[in-house]
């Protein structure tokens, strides 16, 4: 998410300090997405270089900072500006189950169950949350909405690649599933090389 302008959203409500602009967001949005309060002035000092906020002149973590019409124009923009969705993220669970498919003596479909039944804790996570929360609570309906449709898409693929798995043939020749491949042959002992049944037969 843009940390930047999360902080340049809450400064149209009116000037802040970096501490405040912290508990703020992480109070809106369940504490969902926690930020480290270094994080927050980084941020701010970068938005402030590129003439975004400005602040008074006091020294130290005590600065009140203030959103510029620059800032106001930014954050419009990226308000109104789709994201980009013309290239799929790099997603680290897809990855992680394409590089499994691939590895011999992996059980592919036990790492998918590992993966859905952590997704569904968090899932139930989130609901105890939501209905803990304060029906008024716009912002923190919002994040956890968003949450729990994201969770339910991944285990929902999660499914879709266990069933592709179920169905997937055999090699012709050996008769493996993909998780096999590359393990021995089972002869009831090592797999002998050319040479060594060769040296055998003399």
């Amino acid at each position: 998410m843009s940390i930047r302008h999360a902080l340049l959203a809450l400064l149209t409500e009116g000037s802040k300090y970096g501490l405040q602009l912290r508990q703020e967001f992480e109070a809106r949005t369940g504490e969902v997405w926690p930020l480290n309060v270094g994080q927050v002035y980084t941020t701010l000092q970068r938005l402030e270089r590129e003439g975004l906020v400005e602040s008074d002149e006091r020294d130290g973590a005590q600065r009140r900072f203030r959103i510029t019409d620059g800032g106001e124009r930014e954050l419009d923009t990226w308000l109104r500006t789709p994201p980009d969705a013309t290239a799929p993220p790099r997603d680290e669970l897809v990855i992680k189950v394409q590089v499994a498919v691939r590895m011999p003596g992996v059980d592919v479909r036990e790492i998918l169950q590992v993966h859905r039944r952590r997704l569904v804790e968090e899932m139930q996570r989130y609901t105890h949350l939501k209905a803990d929360a304060d029906p008024e609570d716009i912002a923190l309906g919002l994040v956890v909405d968003a949450e729990l449709f994201r969770l339910e898409s991944v285990v929902r693929w999660l499914d879709a690649a266990d069933a592709r798995l179920r169905r997937l043939p055999a090699t012709p020749t050996t008769g493996a599933t993909p998780n096999d491949r590359g393990k021995p042959a089972a002869t009831g002992g090592p797999a002998e090389s050319a040479p060594a049944r060769e040296q055998a037969r003399r």
